[in-house]
């Protein structure tokens, strides 16, 4: 009888084992759009909205990212209506969990210094004007690379985890170098390696 219960016990194991593993594996697999969509969208708007910002009015123009988000979950939408369905498991909680904190730390900060380094929001800060996007962009590029880096780790992907690890250390350093619109592009190369690559790669490899 007691063998019995440690076999029936084992085997429960191995299913749960078996449904986190399928999990993963579907969850990286169906992470390829997603990640190439925000990409795209990051890596158009960063340097149009730095252009706009260099020639025609200055840092008012971050105000666009609002138009780059809701353009972001109407695409994003799209895509979650054609992937292959997973069911809720700790794994897909456990990163939902991770970029829903992500954009909501990343969200209020961006939101918060753009209305204070444009003026909107008549707050003094030590910090000037000049080197509060490089603080923002720091602050971004690190929780990016970070997010990314946890998601990796989670589906156990190496190539996810690695870049994320390089564009969020990368991002972080080189943003402390340039200050300004040039921030934006920065940030847009922070995209490619964080969500562009891994996209590209899963993408390839789901077609194989």
């Amino acid at each position: 009888m007691e063998e019995n219960n440690n076999m029936t016990a084992e085997r429960s194991l191995e299913i749960i084992t078996e449904q986190i593993e399928r999990s993963q594996r579907t969850i990286t697999k169906n992470a390829a759009l997603p990640l190439m969509w925000w990409g795209i969208c990051i890596v158009i708007f960063a340097p149009l909205i730095a252009y706009l910002w260099k020639n025609h009015g200055g840092p008012i123009w971050n105000t666009l990212w609002a138009a780059m988000w809701v353009i972001g979950f109407i695409g994003n939408w799209i895509i979650d209506k054609k992937k292959e369905t997973v069911p809720t498991t700790f794994v897909s909680k456990t990163l939902g969990h991770v970029w829903s904190t992500f954009g909501l730390f990343c969200g209020s900060i961006g939101v918060l210094f753009s209305l204070i380094g444009t003026g909107v929001l008549p707050l003094k800060l030590v910090i000037p004007n000049e080197y509060l996007f490089s603080c923002i962009t720091s602050f971004i590029s690190l929780c990016f690379g970070m997010s990314t880096c946890i998601t990796g780790r989670v589906v156990k992907n190496r190539l996810i985890e690695r870049c994320g690890f390089i564009a969020g250390l990368g991002g972080f350093i080189a943003a402390l170098f340039f200050s300004s619109y040039q921030q934006l592009y920065v940030m847009a190369g922070v995209t490619i390696i964080a969500l562009i690559i891994p996209g590209v790669v899963i993408h390839l490899q789901n077609k194989k």
